[in-house]
């Protein structure tokens, strides 16, 4: 498993039937970035890697140039404050 994508500045972890992971997607998709998105559903080994990196056991799990962040609440947050742009693109600051 690898939190960093090159073409890709955030990853997402997920799983189908997750409300939060659905809103998640979404907040990203309005602001309009670019994310990629792994399904972890049935996957133990990944879980089990997630619940290592991070500290949850919860998805979505989101990662920003590969740091975890936290999940929907943590990314609302950072939107909330400003601070999710920045981040995503460092460079445009």
């Amino acid at each position: 498993m690898n939190p960093y994508s090159a073409e890709y500045p955030v990853k997402i972890f997920t799983t189908p039937l997750c409300g939060y992971c659905v809103m998640a997607k979404r907040l990203l998709m309005s602001r309009g970035v670019h994310f990629e998105e792994d399904n972890v559903a049935g996957q133990s080994e990944a879980r089990a890697w997630l619940l290592k990196v991070s500290g949850q056991r919860t998805v979505p799990q989101i990662f920003i140039h590969g740091q975890s962040i936290g999940g929907y609440t943590e990314l609302s947050a950072l939107d909330r404050a400003g601070k999710l742009i920045g981040m995503v693109h460092p460079d445009s600051q």
